[in-house]
């Protein structure tokens, strides 16, 4: 079959098994030019197969020598369509990590049941005994809650009045204005629900109730802020709530994990384009602002390199650096300096689709859209007829 992007809405429907791979071979290579460190044995990356958590799997495992089991909800080719972005993530990450020696397993399911915990739980039994380093980067839209069945949706919307603002149709160029209505109670509590803090908690309390937390375990949860200018939407909206939550879940975690010299730590990283980001209004013109001024400052980075720095940096640095007031790990210091941000202020009013190939790196912001879905990337013929099942043998159902 030869592939094609297919774009609908905010999303690509197709994804392409070489590109895939060769996005993940591009990752890998760069965690190696940094070097092996000392640091995590076993990790369990939950929201394993995309964007900051597949690349926190490659940082672990290519960084640290670390073995890894990754849970996600990916679906695999058919007759009709090709698999997604993450089966295929996930199929070229574990045979490169198996090619190089080290474990790697993933268990795909549903994170947010009960089932899903207890096959993780058995695996983490049978291989590891205990881990060491749990990451959580779920970024569902929806959750099915274990035992009562009752699904919540999430809701992207601004609290207490409407917002408008300008947002962009990325493959069309179109810069138009976009007004949000708020979110009614029931949303904003869905939200929570499905993007807060509660299955993080959930996850801890079960591996601890195993006994399969390592002694000094951390664990991490990924957030964004962002500048004033997404507030409504995101800080101020209904993710601002659920992150609140998030927040509020990782001190709960951390007073449970004093006694065995564990943590729980919020990393609040920089804006990129992800699935998950490329839903939210507004972000997508702000992201295409961004990158150009931090491209031209040279201070850009993609997923692999913010959780390199992460690693690094500050979770297993001989003197990690310090944490903001309310102890979280900024590594979106490099967005948030002055010098960007007033350019992006700057700009905003002046962007329309008259001048945004001009005023903004919008073709930057595609070509990530694109290469998150396996296509764009240097080195693959997309001419080439392409089997789309990739099974892999190491995966658990």
């Amino acid at each position: 079959m030869i592939i094609e992007p297919k774009i609908r809405g905010f999303i690509c429907t197709t994804a392409h098994p070489t590109g895939c791979a060769q996005h993940v071979a591009n990752q890998i290579a760069y965690v190696k030019q940094q070097g092996k460190h000392q640091g995590p044995r076993n990790v369990l990356v939950i929201g394993a197969s995309t964007g900051y958590g597949l690349a926190s799997r490659i940082a672990a495992t290519f960084g640290y020598g670390a073995s890894t089991i990754g849970v996600f909800f990916e679906r695999d080719a058919d007759e009709k369509r090709t698999a997604t972005a993450g089966w295929y993530n996930s199929a070229a990450f574990e045979k490169q990590a198996h090619a190089a020696g080290h474990y790697a397993k993933s268990i795909n399911g549903d994170a947010f049941s009960d089932e899903i915990r207890q096959q993780t739980a058995a695996l983490i039994r049978e291989k590891m005994q205990q881990v060491d380093l749990v990451i959580y980067s779920l970024a569902s839209p929806r959750r099915t809650m274990p035992g009562t069945g009752e699904v919540f949706n999430s809701a992207l919307k601004p609290i207490g009045k409407a917002y408008t603002n300008k947002t962009v149709d990325a493959f069309r160029g179109e810069v138009k204005e976009i007004t949000l209505e708020p979110a009614t109670q029931t949303e904003i509590d869905a939200t929570v629900t499905v993007m807060g803090g509660d299955d993080w908690q959930r996850w801890m309390d079960f591996l601890a109730h195993e006994n399969l937390l390592a002694k000094n375990v951390t664990t991490v949860a990924y957030s964004y802020i962002g500048p004033e200018l997404t507030f409504p939407i995101y800080r101020d909206g209904t993710i601002g709530q659920a992150k609140k939550d998030l927040y509020a879940a990782a001190k709960k975690i951390t007073d449970k994990l004093k006694e065995n010299g564990g943590r729980a730590l919020i990393s609040i990283n920089k804006a990129l384009v992800t699935q998950a980001s490329a839903a939210i209004p507004v972000v997508p013109l702000y992201i295409s602002l961004l990158y150009r001024f931090m491209k031209e400052n040279g201070t850009h980075e993609d997923c692999i390199e913010q959780m390199t720095r992460l690693f690094h940096e500050h979770l297993y640095a001989a003197q990690p650096k310090s944490r903001d007031a309310d102890g979280f790990i900024r590594l979106d210091d490099l967005e948030m300096a002055a010098d960007i941000q007033q350019k992006v202020t700057t700009s905003w009013p002046t962007v329309a689709t008259e001048n945004i190939e001009a005023l903004t790196d919008i073709d930057g912001y595609r070509k990530a859209f694109y290469q998150l879905f396996g296509f764009g990337l240097a080195g693959v013929d997309y001419a080439a007829d392409v089997d789309v099942q990739v099974g892999v043998k190491s995966f658990s159902h």
